[in-house]
């Protein structure tokens, strides 16, 4: 069997555009030669990959299988390609990342800042995205490294600890709740909060939350950073839940409390994760040991 390259490049288009049509374009071919190409790389493999249709096309469950394969194997490809650049391992390439709110909005602008100051040949494409979808991305190969909060409990992937930090309640100073030393999430329930925007990992962890318990969260607003939070709070607008990281950031320049949140989900543990650290090119295992001491050292 010699499956060629430029086939699964075509095939990983086709299956993201769900159009035969914009895939020929991404790829730089007509559709005619698109379809010619689609259905060798089925003769090959003996397996029907796409159900073609007026709306476009879907994949099959071969399909499906196949496309992680694929992925995979372009991105092995990529980082042969950005090892053996005349520029060297660590000063050119492309990184993914998919990350959750609390590395997008908090440290990993700032990491990255002086990560791409340091290496002009790098580019990266941060993405935020949900726990779920941060795993199943490295597992599939859509991306180079995830950032996660919480437990990680898939087989297939190297967890690489580097921070603990933990979920802790806002108040404005006299609140009802100020002074407490330690809340639980139903104590809070009967108060108007301030949250991230729905979509984000930590809105959504929160609304878990308190499904688990039978409550719902009664948002009074939902803005996008942590900053906005905690000034929505200082005003009165409402108290918040945000890891304890950027609440004492905040409460340095704010008019806040902060009070401990007793529940076991409150204590994250921060991790990276890679299918392979071994194999990743050289530009991804600097950025990673970056991350790791200048967060560890503050744990």
């Amino acid at each position: 069997m010699h499956i060629d390259f430029k086939d699964l490049a075509l095939f990983i288009n086709i299956a993201e555009s769900a159009s035969l049509t914009q895939a020929a374009k991404r790829s730089f071919i007509s559709p005619a030669a698109a379809s010619v190409r689609i259905k060798a790389l089925e003769a090959q493999l003996n397996a029907h990959l796409l159900y073609r249709d007026s709306r476009g096309v879907e994949l099959t469950d071969a399909g499906n299988r196949l496309l992680k394969h694929a992925r995979l194997i372009m991105q092995q490809l990529a980082y042969l390609k950005t090892e053996f650049t005349e520029y060297g391992a660590d000063a050119s390439g492309h990184i993914r990342i998919f990350a959750n709110t609390t590395a997008v909005s908090e440290f990993l602008p700032e990491v990255l800042a002086g990560f791409l100051a340091q290496n002009p040949g790098v580019s990266i494409d941060l993405q935020e995205r949900h726990s779920p979808e941060i795993v199943r991305g490295v597992l599939e190969g859509s991306t180079d490294m995830g950032i996660i909060a919480g437990p990680v409990t898939v087989e297939d992937l190297e967890v690489i600890h580097f921070s603990t930090d933990r979920l802790v309640v806002v108040v404005p100073k006299g609140h009802a709740l100020d002074g407490q030393s330690c809340l639980k999430l139903l104590d809070t329930l009967g108060h108007p909060h301030v949250g991230l925007q729905p979509g984000s990992t930590l809105h959504e962890f929160m609304r878990e939350q308190a499904i688990r318990v039978g409550k719902s969260i009664n948002w009074r607003i939902q803005v996008a950073s942590f900053e906005s939070v905690c000034r929505m709070v200082e005003t009165g607008v409402g108290i918040g839940v945000i890891p304890e990281s950027a609440a004492r950031r905040h409460q340095k320049t704010m008019n806040l409390s902060v009070l401990m949140l007793d529940e076991p989900w409150a204590v994250r543990e921060r991790s990276i994760l890679v299918r392979q650290f071994d194999a990743l090119p050289g530009c991804v295992k600097s950025l990673i040991n970056l991350i790791q001491p200048r967060h560890m050292s503050s744990t």
